[in-house]
């Protein structure tokens, strides 16, 4: 009798959606969404599978005219939606691109670059059905969300490490939000020195807390958990609406052919009183979450640092082309 992967178990109750860029791990692997960052996007760009991506966007560039810092900045975005296209194609679901990190705390820039993230996939063809828009969330992220989500464009709340951001998602009827488990975790191994089992792991008890109250309160927000350090957290969040895991997690998960135990379901849920939050709040919140204004933040700043070396790497290209 053939046993069932722990992977094939988990795709039973949850869906399965790939943290990478990498084409061949996403074929491989067959989850139903991506996503992607601009960490993930430079990671992609550097392998020769987007080689010819880099010398489109290029000679694109080139052609453009204008201030060569909002020209690098642009052929960033190509590049980025070449990623993503390329991703489309292999996933039967959507496909996560983000708005610019630097844009975290400004509501109308980020509307616009959404915007026109969604007019750069449909000019390949692509409708906005199959992409969603990933914001931080930040006050003025989860502000430019809930104007998207009344144009009918989805979004994906990510950098989400408290009930006060999830409450203020929900508030604000986004589409799907991604609670980080694993930077929870590094930040109170850190804090206390202490080691935790999957179960009192802190970034597990997170998502769990969040999940409960959406289900509690008929919130039709999607949970997502994401950014995991091992796959006993990812076991211990089997049943959750959505996951997002690495490859090399997910590899691990399908050569495991234990049991994988359900633990988290809708009928499950305790009693968890809807609450709604001002602007007000939601700040005083986060202020008396250390650790979630210390990663909210971070997150922020490494997006932002891998979003400059994409532009520093494409000023470079456009320089040689221009040689």
């Amino acid at each position: 009798m053939t046993m069932t992967s722990k992977l094939d178990q988990l795709r039973e109750i949850t869906t399965v959606v790939a943290d990478t860029g990498d084409i061949e791990a996403v074929a491989r692997l067959k989850p139903v969404d991506c996503t992607t960052n601009p960490s993930i996007v430079l990671k992609a760009l550097g392998t020769p599978m987007f080689a010819d991506a880099i010398k489109e966007a290029v000679a694109w560039g080139k052609k453009q005219g204008g201030n060569p810092e909002a020209v690098s900045s642009a052929v960033a975005d190509r590049l980025a939606i070449s990623v993503g296209a390329a991703l489309v194609k292999l996933v039967p679901g959507r496909v996560s691109t983000e708005v610019d990190a630097d844009l975290s705390f400004d509501t109308e820039a980020s509307l616009a670059k959404a915007r026109a993230i969604i007019a750069a996939y449909k000019d390949r063809g692509i409708g906005q059905d199959r992409i969603l828009i990933k914001l931080a969330s930040t006050w003025e992220g989860i502000r430019a969300a809930e104007v998207l989500q009344k144009e009918g464009i989805d979004c994906n709340l990510t950098l989400l490490f408290s009930k006060a951001q999830a409450i203020a998602c929900a508030d604000a009827k986004v589409f799907l939000i991604s609670p980080f488990v694993g930077r929870i975790l590094d930040w109170y191994k850190k804090s206390t020195g202490k080691d935790y089992t999957a179960e009192e792991d802190p970034g597990v008890v997170s998502v769990r807390e969040i999940y409960n109250y959406y289900k509690a309160n008929d919130i039709k927000t999607i949970v997502m958990g994401a950014s995991f350090r091992s796959a006993g957290e990812i076991e211990a969040l089997a049943g959750c609406d959505r996951l997002t895991i690495s490859p090399n997690l997910l590899d691990e998960l399908a050569k495991d052919e234990g049991k994988l135990e359900r633990k988290l379901s809708p009928e499950s849920r305790k009693p968890d009183p809807k609450v709604s939050v001002d602007e007000k709040t939601f700040r005083w919140m986060m202020n008396e979450d250390a650790m979630a204004t210390e990663k909210l933040a971070e997150g922020i700043r490494a997006f932002a640092k891998d979003l400059g070396t994409l532009r520093t790497m494409v000023q470079k290209e456009l320089q040689l082309a221009a040689a």
